[in-house]
């Protein structure tokens, strides 16, 4: 208990801010490459639930462009997807400005990651557990196949990571994801490049 509620934030801010701080060179290059080839805002920045489900806005780089068919709708993620988004999103690259997130309190280097606001209606009383600790860059339900496993299998990696906090679990989930990272393991889904969306129980 000491670890969740004292120890973790304290690290957190810690770590994202040494690892902003090492990787601003690779911050910068992204951000000018992609205003460059893209010519529009290298950011990505949306409203997910936090802890207790407070709303935040979270902020990645964009690795698609804003494609609409004729009625008006976006184009399915597969469609949109840059070249050079498909590079950052594999490497992971696109993770980096969450960094910001983290020093500034909203998220935690560890965690459940935050999905969109709309799922929070429909979560059943077991998934809403997720949200009883701040989201995460990474998490438990992410070393464990992330994109690739289905939503039922991810809930309860989030809720089992939510009842076994600790510092070694911590540091074995961060371990995974750099391996992962390296492997690019898990980043799509069978169906889609990023993951089909939660329609509920």
């Amino acid at each position: 208990m000491r670890y969740k509620n004292l120890l973790k934030p304290i690290f957190d801010i810690f770590i994202a801010s040494v690892a902003f701080i090492i990787l601003f060179p690779v911050f910068i290059t992204v951000a000018v490459f992609l205003r460059i080839s893209t010519k529009a805002n290298p950011f990505f920045i949306q409203e997910r639930p936090g802890k207790n489900g407070k709303i935040f806005k979270v902020i990645k780089f964009k690795t698609m462009n804003d494609k609409k068919d004729e009625k008006g709708n976006l184009l399915p993620d597969e469609k949109r997807i840059t070249k050079i988004g498909k590079f950052i999103r594999k490497t992971s690259l696109d993770e980096i400005p969450q960094l910001l997130n983290v020093i500034k309190g909203d998220m935690s280097l560890v965690g459940p990651r935050p999905l969109l606001p709309e799922y929070l209606k429909l979560y059943n009383d077991f998934q809403k557990r997720r949200h009883e600790v701040k989201p995460g860059i990474t998490g438990w339900a992410q070393v464990n196949g992330r994109n690739a496993i289905s939503w039922e299998q991810k809930f309860e990696y989030d809720v089992w990571y939510v009842n076994n906090i600790s510092f070694l679990l911590d540091l074995k989930i961060l371990f995974l994801t750099i391996k992962k990272v390296i492997k690019s393991e898990g980043i799509n889904s069978q169906t889609s490049v990023s993951g089909e969306k939660f329609k509920g129980n």
